[in-house]
């Protein structure tokens, strides 16, 4: 998959908050919970939905936390938040 970038730049260019990295990774939380109690895929009918792919939205959770690591020990890697290939 390739190393994850471990900086989140938003739309107006500029980095993003621990706030915001928090309150990202608590929504991939909440879309992780959905599919892991829900299921992958439902039905209303004849109609088949298919949620979002739960290996790449565990993948970014990773990222997030790895991010928020980062951001909170002011943007130096530790030991405890080494990187390698984009997995812990």
């Amino acid at each position: 998959m390739g190393v994850f970038f471990l900086v989140v730049l938003l739309s107006h260019g500029g980095m993003a908050t621990i706030s915001e990295i928090q309150e990202r990774l608590a929504l991939y939380r909440q879309a992780e919970r959905s599919i892991l109690e829900g299921g992958q895929e439902y039905r209303t009918g004849a109609v088949r939905f298919t949620r979002a792919d739960l290996g790449r939205i565990q993948d970014y959770i990773r990222e997030l936390e790895q991010q928020l690591a980062i951001a909170q020990s002011s943007g130096r890697l530790t030991h405890n938040v080494t990187v390698f290939g984009g997995r812990r």
